[in-house]
């Protein structure tokens, strides 16, 4: 085979590395923009819930200590409140619970209404 037959045939190898090597980076850098743009909406659609709305309940039933008050407080008066607020919080969740199945329409759990 003549010599100028490997030089095209080298050309055309190291071409088509480029061009397999140039698609591949164009459908990253799709991919890549296209997980920023979803990221971006995920952020506007969660700077819209207000920090407070989760916590709105919490704060209502249960007055919070002032900082350091455990320190000097009895073992059974914190006992007391850490029991209080753990009962609160998973009757907060049972609600939750209960409610996103009956919007979905799913069973109820019998744990969760024999609670009611």
């Amino acid at each position: 085979m003549p010599w100028w037959f490997w030089v095209l045939l080298w050309i055309a190898l190291i071409a088509l590395s480029l061009l397999l090597h140039v698609m591949l980076g164009y459908r990253l850098f799709r991919k890549f923009m296209a997980t920023v743009h979803d990221l971006g909406d995920a952020g506007k659609r969660f700077t819209n819930i207000s920090p407070t709305a989760e916590t709105s309940d919490l704060e209502g039933a249960l007055e919070r200590p002032a900082p350091g008050s455990a320190v000097f407080a009895s073992p059974e008066q914190m006992r007391h409140d850490y029991l209080t607020a753990k009962a609160f919080r998973q009757e907060v969740r049972r609600q939750k619970r209960v409610q996103r199945k009956a919007e979905r329409g799913q069973p109820q759990s019998l744990h969760d209404i024999e609670l009611r």
